[in-house]
Order: C-alpha cells, then sequence, then structure tokens
C-alpha cells in the first residue's frame, strides 16, 4: 500500500467533523462570557483549548501510522473531551448565567464519544514499534518484548 492510500484526509472523518461541530458550539457560548469575570475567563480558554483538541488531534493521528502515536493522540482526546464535559460545574461556580447552553456540549460530546470508540477499534494493531515506556503497545506486546527488528543487520 502507498503512502497516499495509507493517509485518510481528516475532513473525511464523521468523528473529525464532530469535533469541529463542537468547537463552534463551545465558542459560540464562550463568546457569552463576560470579559470581566476573570476565572469565567480562565474557563473560557480552558474549554476552547480542549474543545480544539478534538479534531487537530484527529487530524494529526489520520496522517500517523503507528499504532502508539494513534493510541497517543486518542488519550489526549479522551482527556479533553472528559475535562470539556464537566466545565459547566465551573461555569455555573463562577456564575455564567447562560450554563444551560452547556447541556447541548455534554450531547454532543457523547456522539463524538461514540465515533471514537469506533475510530480507535480501527487502529492497526500490527503497525506498531515497542512503545519502552510501556503505555502504548498494542494487546499482547511488553515494553521489555524482544523487538525483531533489533535483529536486522545494520548497513
Amino acid at each position: 500500500m502507498s503512502d497516499e492510500e495509507k493517509h485518510i484526509d481528516p475532513k473525511s472523518l464523521d468523528i473529525y467533523r464532530k469535533g469541529i461541530e463542537i468547537y463552534k458550539l463551545v465558542s459560540k457560548i464562550a463568546d457569552l462570557i463576560p470579559d470581566d469575570n476573570k476565572e469565567l475567563q480562565f474557563t473560557k480558554q480552558f474549554m476552547l483549548e480542549d474543545a480544539s483538541q478534538l479534531s487537530v488531534k484527529i487530524a494529526g493521528a489520520s496522517g500517523a501510522e503507528l499504532y502508539d502515536l494513534k493510541m497517543e493522540a486518542a488519550t489526549i482526546i479522551r482527556k479533553a473531551a472528559k475535562d470539556l464535559m464537566v466545565q459547566n460545574h465551573n461555569l455555573e461556580m463562577f456564575g455564567f448565567k447562560e450554563v444551560h447552553y452547556f447541556d447541548m456540549v455534554r450531547e454532543l460530546i457523547e456522539e463524538y464519544r461514540l465515533l471514537f470508540i469506533d475510530w480507535v477499534v480501527g487502529f492497526d494493531q500490527w503497525d506498531y514499534i515497542i512503545d519502552r515506556w510501556g503505555l502504548f503497545n498494542p494487546p499482547g506486546i511488553g515494553p521489555f518484548d524482544h523487538d525483531p527488528d533489533d535483529d536486522l543487520p545494520s548497513e
């Protein structure tokens, strides 16, 4: 398979498009946050960063082939989505009057989560290098396993 055949345009992925949809909604909600509330401004910054990761990391992972790189991106996405899910508590705690709009974000994140599961299942577990840190190895591969590539003669 050529590199062109392996490359996937992230814009063709439902999960990427859902991430963009979430970012646009979060951005619209963030625009409602008053400029004079310092705590809400911090929350706004975190919300926008988390929401942007949902599509940015999909785009990056679609250009990667190795299992560990895709799993690393998936981990960052999962953390960002989970952090975004609970931002409504910060909004509420710091007096944001329009917190009810965040329910729409939570619904979209649930749709994204289901797409995420299918996306991760599609990773090629046989296209890997051993992660010597032990976090992102395919099932059955450990950080201390022998790497058959080590047996290849060097030039």
